[in-house]
């Protein structure tokens, strides 16, 4: 396992996908590195491209006032991260050889970690993450286990602002994310 240092900068000059031909910033992740939550994306969208920071667009900013309803913020208590940290183009779900490719730096991160919950915001990161069939319309907000960590999907933000009708049943999912922080969680609040 490499430290914060060497694993960013390897992350920051990767070459092992051809994401890496097209971006303009690799997108390491953003927040407290002794979060004891971590949100976990499928990847950078045009806006985290071009700034290098994960979820700053118009879904970042519903993502910030998500967490604001349930005390969080990247600045003080959640890191945030992709699976993988170069943006597909057209926005497309991030093909497995990219995740491939990509994984072991999103595993190294979460190492140094060492979270207590992992958020998989959308399909795509709860598929890789959770199970391969996951399914967000039906398991959102559930709780799994994974090598000690507890674990579950949110919609993604880019959902929820093409389909506002998912708005109350994230909310709700909040809810049980804040319940099983303030269960397990030492320093979040």
């Amino acid at each position: 396992m490499l430290d914060w240092n060497k694993l960013e900068q390897e992350c920051l000059s990767c070459q092992k996908c051809a994401l890496a031909q097209t971006r303009h910033n690799v997108v390491f992740g953003t927040g407290p590195r002794d979060a004891e939550v971590i949100l976990i994306g499928e990847g950078p969208g045009e806006n985290e491209d071009l700034q290098g920071l994960p979820f700053v667009g118009r879904g970042g900013k519903l993502l910030d006032d998500m967490l604001e309803v349930i005390d969080l913020s990247r600045e003080k208590n959640v890191y945030i991260a992709n699976m993988v940290k170069c943006r597909p183009p057209h926005n497309r779900d991030p093909l497995n050889t990219e995740q491939d490719a990509c994984i072991g730096y999103l595993r190294n991160q979460v190492a140094l970690i060492r979270p207590k919950i992992i958020v998989c915001l959308g399909r795509i990161a709860a598929m890789r993450l959770i199970k391969p069939d996951f399914k967000i319309t039906k398991e959102h907000g559930q709780w799994f286990e994974k090598s000690g960590i507890q674990m579950m999907a949110l919609f993604h933000p880019a959902a929820i602002l093409r389909d506002p009708r998912r708005r109350p049943e994230t909310f709700e999912d909040l809810k049980r994310l804040q319940a099983k922080i303030q269960e397990i969680c030492d320093h979040t609040y």
